[in-house]
């Protein structure tokens, strides 16, 4: 389980140190794709193969599905550790996510999000507003 929030920086060529908690958790290769709310998602392979068998049985006649499907698995690159702990970071994924400087990686127990410090900022602060309706949703779905 993925859990936790690291402030990190990504150099020029973009490379990311991930931090020693998800690295043992997401192994020496994972799946980086584009997330929600403009965001990376990361996945361990495992929990990426969990996730793409349920997308292959949603119906794709649907127009919903096929663009959620197509923005997700497009986006999608298998990144590897380098012996400093780091990946690289493909440009069109680093643009997405606005990611320049500084990041931040946020633990969501089965994924990794990576997001531009500015925007997790922004987001969290938006987000905290909305804590106690959120928590009345969870409360009504029998969590």
């Amino acid at each position: 389980m993925f859990m936790g929030e690291y402030i990190h920086t990504i150099d020029g060529k973009g490379r990311l140190i991930i931090p020693a908690k998800f690295r043992e958790a997401l192994g020496e290769r994972f799946i980086v794709t584009k997330g929600l709310d403009h965001c990376l998602f990361v996945y361990p392979i495992a929990e990426w193969n969990v996730l793409e068998e349920k997308l292959r049985a949603l119906p794709f006649t649907q127009p919903n599905v096929r663009a959620f499907v197509r923005f997700f698995f497009s986006g999608a690159t298998e990144c590897e550790l380098d012996k400093q702990g780091r990946i690289l970071l493909p440009a069109n994924l680093r643009e997405y996510a606005q990611l320049e400087k500084d990041l931040v990686l946020v633990g969501v127990s089965s994924r990794v999000e990576i997001w531009s410090q500015t925007l997790w900022t922004d987001y969290s602060r938006q987000a905290e507003t909305d804590y106690a309706s959120a928590a009345e949703s969870l409360v009504e779905l029998g969590i």
